[in-house]
């Protein structure tokens, strides 16, 4: 794991989307910096805790290309039953999508170095930050407390795809975790448990540190703040099944951010509003797009569709989500007849008449264009709910389950009536319901990984689409890269199992 250099003021793999082509230039940055250099004032360390945001629009992260898509962002739903590949993505990601990945798969080498990028940037940051402590003590811990963070999350997500196990004191294989910017280390990869004793320290520092900081407005949530970092360990809590925790924070987050109201909840997704988002990376014209891997707006490119048995879980006519989320072409006798999005260019079949094509219209775009960029949200209110409502069922605690699932449901759901679930009814509505909720946002891969582990797909266009994925396979967890293999002989021995 060798970084020569790493960028401090730009994306290392700037963007430049040609709607054309759908194309991705990579672009080297104007400016780097050796990893070990120092910097000469808190000014240049913030310069490099910019760069470290930026790096989170790489197309290995949120960021989707031609063919490399966010591994963070929509592939999680592709990889799932969220979600259909059809005969119009031109059998981009099969290996993602159908499982057959190996060590030497490219896409896979490109989300491990873009996580890496990432957190090696997030340490040039922390690089001796601390000699600034007695010139402006509260300005170094914001900047500290954004980058622990950062570092923190990024590793997360590195365990999700690579950890073997999720649970919180497991000794299988967890990840490597890099704490400097030295382009020599060779670190080896930890246990499970070791690795989240690394994850949980950096994200609590950084809640300390960041207290009484004020980063973000009301419609702008584009820092990390001590309310995002309580997200990120409500999150994480609840993957390691430590309930009590992922409770405990939720219900900070839930407290501080409210749930948008039913009417402008649709806002979000076009950047209208900033209510109830607690944390998304800002995307611009010019920087790339989180999710032009799934519908390309511009030239109405159905790349994936969503899947038959999740549009039929929705109450279409009530439930806020169904428009906002999910876009039918009307073409003779649709239930329910509408168009949404009407500027998207015609798709004609064989025989002449339109075709019916159900779409994903939750990242469209703002302002009413069709270019899919939208900033990327991270991280919601809505979740917190969730993360809640089955922290608290699975600790016995099913009233407060209960309230938060009917909650969150009367919160989208126009003239909803509260129902009444115990046991693994209840546990088996909050897992429907955060499909529902958090359909196309990066979940429904991980959320089966961590629970049950049985993936179905009783909804396929493709001959070649992988139906089922049996509880004890091996892909459920990601192969370490093989030049990682090659060049790092603390890893030598430490394949994933089954590689």
């Amino acid at each position: 794991m060798k970084f020569n250099k790493l960028s401090i003021g730009i994306s290392l793999s700037f963007a430049l989307v040609l709607s054309s082509c759908e194309k991705v230039i990579d672009v080297e940055p104007e400016f780097a910096i050796e990893g070990t250099q120092l910097f000469k004032n808190l000014d240049e360390y913030q310069y490099a805790l910019t760069g470290a945001y930026a790096l989170f629009r790489q197309t290995g992260y949120y960021g989707s290309g031609g063919q490399t898509t966010g591994s963070w962002s929509t592939l999680p739903d592709m990889m799932s039953d969220n979600l259909v590949q059809t005969g119009e993505d031109l059998a981009n990601w099969q290996a993602q999508t159908n499982f057959v990945y190996a060590a030497d798969d490219s896409d896979i080498e490109i989300a491990w170095q873009a996580a890496y990028y990432v957190i090696n940037q997030a340490n040039v940051v922390l690089n001796n930050i601390d000699q600034f402590a007695e010139i402006d003590a509260e300005r170094v811990n914001e900047i500290k407390g954004q980058a622990l963070a950062i570092r923190g999350m990024a590793h997360f997500d590195v365990l999700r795809y690579w950890g073997e196990d999720f649970d919180r004191n497991s000794s299988k294989l967890g990840i490597p975790y890099r704490t400097t910017p030295d382009p020599e280390a060779m670190p080896s990869r930890l246990t499970v448990k070791e690795t989240y004793d690394n994850i949980l320290k950096d994200l609590q520092d950084a809640e300390t540190l960041l207290d009484g900081i004020s980063l973000n407005s009301a419609n702008n949530r584009a820092y990390i703040d001590q309310l995002a970092v309580q997200a990120l360990l409500a999150r994480v809590s609840l993957y390691a099944k430590d309930y009590a925790a992922a409770e405990s924070y939720s219900t900070m987050v839930i407290d501080a951010r409210p749930l948008v109201s039913i009417n402008a909840f649709p806002g979000i997704w076009t950047d209208a509003t900033a209510e109830e988002v607690i944390w998304a990376v800002s995307f611009s014209a010019g920087e790339g797009t989180p999710s032009g891997g799934v519908h390309v707006a511009s030239s109405n490119r159905n790349r994936f569709r969503p899947a038959a048995p999740l549009v039929a879980a929705y109450d279409q006519v009530n439930d806020v989500r169904f428009p906002a989320y999910i876009g039918l072409r009307q073409s003779g006798n649709v239930s329910p007849p509408r168009t949404i999005y009407p500027g998207l260019p015609e798709v004609i079949g064989t025989n002449g008449s339109p075709i019916t094509r159900t779409i994903v219209s939750k990242f469209i775009g703002r302002n009413g264009a069709l270019d899919n960029v939208v900033n990327w949200k991270v991280l919601r209110t809505g979740e917190m709910y969730l993360i809640r409502a089955e922290a608290s069922a699975q600790a016995g605690k099913e009233a407060m389950g209960l309230a938060d699932l009917n909650a969150l449901r009367a919160a989208r759901i126009n003239n909803y009536t509260n129902v009444t679930l115990s046991g693994q009814d209840l546990l088996n509505a909050i897992a429907l319901e955060r499909r529902k909720e958090l359909f196309g946002e990066g979940h429904r891969w991980f959320d089966l990984k961590r629970t049950t582990r049985t993936l179905t797909r009783p909804d396929v266009v493709l001959g070649s689409t992988v139906l089922t994925l049996d509880p004890t396979a091996r892909e459920w967890v990601w192969p370490i890269p093989q030049v990682e293999i090659d060049a790092n002989a603390s890893m030598a021995s430490q394949q994933t199992t089954g590689y």
